[in-house]
């Protein structure tokens, strides 16, 4: 009897929590273990003299078989570009397509298609997006123009709403499905009004275009910024980071940044952020001075700032020589 009366208890408390842990199960996010890549130990980094050590203008590794990272070489672009492509089983997705449009240069859509898988004897189709509508992110696009099969959105901000469906920008995330294969977009601006950023579910990447790179981090709207790198954090609390990837890396191992322009960077550091760098940002954003400043993995600059500061002290050295030339002729006139 008393055997029974326990059965009896048991099932009265135990089959209500097996009901709430069921609910708490499907409420709760569940993510997947990320497909693990591999990154080189050194990227193509270019020549002092690159009429003199010729190199191929397009370095392609793969991180795992279906995620290619492919770096213009300085020698062809001093921008020397990141690009990353990634296939699905329906459609593969490139984003970025980098500062050279002259395939005799820099053969990119040669490189892209011949990567692309086949599927019942045809090309997958190629979807290109950008992280932003700076030049040396969306000049090879033209060399897709005649590409069957090849979509391109435009990297300016009316098209980018458009086709990723932002109601409300710069909140919310689009959601791209290349087939078994889901791609988060999420709106970034700051370094530029259009920027967004990726987060790439099966390799757990979040390729942040110039939003954080190992370089120069360059401000159009520092607000926009703060606001762009909370919303980031925010998304990836509770999931799976790998690495962060930029567009560039212009800083050596020493924590020194490469010329403008340069052709050549030895000692190179890694490509790859942590999500540690990400959650720091936004102490170094709040503590920029506006105009410059050097941080452990990055610098941040506001060139419209600098420019302004530019002019305001040329403007202040002319009205010094200007008042000293007066000064000096009034002078003259009396003792003539």
């Amino acid at each position: 009897m008393f055997a029974r009366l326990q059965e009896v208890f048991e099932s009265a408390w135990t089959k209500p929590l097996l009901g709430l842990a069921t609910i708490l199960s499907c409420t709760t996010p569940a993510w997947s273990q990320p497909i693990p890549g591999s990154l080189p130990a050194q990227w193509t980094i270019g020549a002092s003299d690159c009429a003199a050590s010729p190199q191929a203008p397009l370095q392609v590794y793969s991180y795992e078989p279906q995620t290619f990272i492919l770096r213009q070489s300085p020698c062809v672009d001093p921008e020397a570009n990141f690009l990353y492509l990634l296939v699905g089983s329906q459609k593969a997705l490139l984003i970025d397509t980098g500062a050279v449009a002259d395939p005799a240069k820099m053969p990119l859509a040669q490189t892209i298609l011949s990567l692309l898988p086949l599927k019942n004897g045809v090309r997958l189709p190629l979807l290109i997006v950008h992280t932003h509508r700076h030049r040396d992110h969306y000049a090879g696009d033209i060399q897709f123009a005649s590409a069957p099969d090849v979509q391109i959105v435009a990297p300016d901000l009316a098209a980018v709403r458009a086709f990723f469906q932002f109601d409300h920008w710069p909140e919310g995330v689009a959601h791209l499905d290349v087939g078994d294969r889901m791609v988060d977009v999420i709106p970034t601006p700051g370094h530029e009004a259009a920027h967004i950023a990726f987060y790439d579910e099966r390799t757990a990447l979040l390729l942040s275009g110039d939003l954080l790179l190992p370089g120069r981090l360059t401000l159009e709207d520092t607000g926009a910024e703060k606001k762009s790198v909370a919303r980031v954090i925010e998304f990836l609390a509770g999931r799976p980071l790998a690495h962060i990837l930029g567009g560039h890396i212009e800083r050596d191992m020493a924590g020194h940044t490469y010329a403008q322009g340069s052709t050549y960077h030895p000692n190179e550091r890694a490509l790859e952020l942590s999500r540690q760098d990400l959650l720091t940002l936004p102490v170094a954003l709040n503590s920029f001075n506006g105009f410059y400043a050097s941080h452990e993995n990055y610098s941040i600059t506001h060139p419209m700032h600098n420019l302004l500061l530019l002019l305001f002290a040329v403007f202040a050295l002319v009205a010094m020589i200007v008042f000293a030339c007066r000064r000096c002729w009034k002078r003259r006139r009396q003792r003539g």
